[in-house]
């Protein structure tokens, strides 16, 4: 072999000797977790949970369509869920819908999001349902909050307004402010 065919071997050599350290480095660099992103703990679908309070009797129901729980951050993040809530008397008044919740576990709030819709179990309630786009409920004291726009439908009657505050245990429903109804008497 003469020198140049030589020199263009190890020319080659030397390239295909880097080009594997680059694939290397890149794979390992790949495999970095990014720490920015936060993974859930763990996850599940077409969720059904009941739970029970001290007394042993019916807290609260949910079901959801997905899932994920955040240890780091104690919160739990729900798609599509239907939630039932039982008041101070054990019985489930109250269903709530929305696209999206989120569980505060160390403060027990649950903040619901996108198409809430908060519809009375019993059909001789006079308040049927309620709609807006945000409202967080304290599991604890059954008290929600809102600063979104609310329509409440009842039997003969529609009520829209600005904000909202609702103690589920006294079955008191205020809204906050440019409150506007009309009532249709039957």
């Amino acid at each position: 072999m003469n020198r140049t065919t030589l020199a263009i071997c190890a020319f080659f050599g030397l390239a295909l000797v880097l080009y594997w350290q680059v694939q290397v480095k890149r794979n390992q660099m790949a495999l970095i977790k990014d720490p920015r992103i936060e993974r859930p703990d763990f996850v599940a679908d077409n969720l059904r949970t009941t739970e029970f309070n001290k007394l042993g009797f019916i807290d609260s129901k949910v079901s959801a369509e997905h899932m994920e729980h955040f240890t780091s951050t104690n919160t739990t993040s729900f798609t599509a869920p239907v939630l039932l809530l039982y008041p101070e008397n054990g019985k489930a008044q109250w269903q709530i819908t929305a696209k999206n919740a989120t569980l505060a576990q160390h403060s027990n709030e649950v903040s619901l999001h996108n198409d809430v819709v908060i519809d009375a179990i019993d059909i001789e309630e006079p308040l049927q349902s309620l709609e807006t786009q945000q409202v967080t409920f304290n599991l604890n004291t059954m008290i929600g909050r809102s600063e979104e726009s609310v329509t409440i439908k009842g039997n003969g009657f529609i009520i829209q307004g600005l904000g909202l505050f609702a103690d589920l245990n006294a079955e008191q429903i205020t809204l906050l402010s440019q409150v506007e109804g009309t009532y249709e008497p039957h």
